[in-house]
């Protein structure tokens, strides 16, 4: 859609400078006029009278997070993993260090 075709949608003429507050406006009444059931959602026809709703609360995630913190309980278990991977690479090299010395000690680059 160009420009001009937005402005007459709009309600302006198409050599007018609209500033930002109107636009929002003629959006605004346009989709009141196209969405009556929105608006009478909106302005109204409940049971509980003219007041809003005061106190809403956003929802971002399933997953409660209280106050309470426990990231050193979620890290032991890759700490133990790591530990064990650590241990296991240790014992495997110790294990060819002394392999190699009992097959060629005189021909072993790591004795002194």
């Amino acid at each position: 859609m160009l420009v001009d075709e937005a402005k007459i949608l709009l309600g302006f003429s198409t050599n007018s400078c609209p500033t930002p507050c109107q636009v929002k406006a003629a959006y605004r009444r346009k989709i009141s006029e196209a969405y009556t059931c929105l608006l009478s959602a909106i302005t109204g026809t409940r049971q509980e009278g003219q007041h809003g709703v005061g106190y809403s609360r956003v929802v971002r995630s399933g997953v409660p997070r209280g106050g309470r913190k426990n990231h050193p309980l979620i890290g032991i278990p890759f700490l133990f993993i790591i530990l064990g991977t650590v241990t296991l690479g240790g014992t495997n090299v110790a294990r060819a260090y002394r392999k190699q010395r009992a097959d060629c000690p005189s021909h072993n680059p790591f004795l002194p």
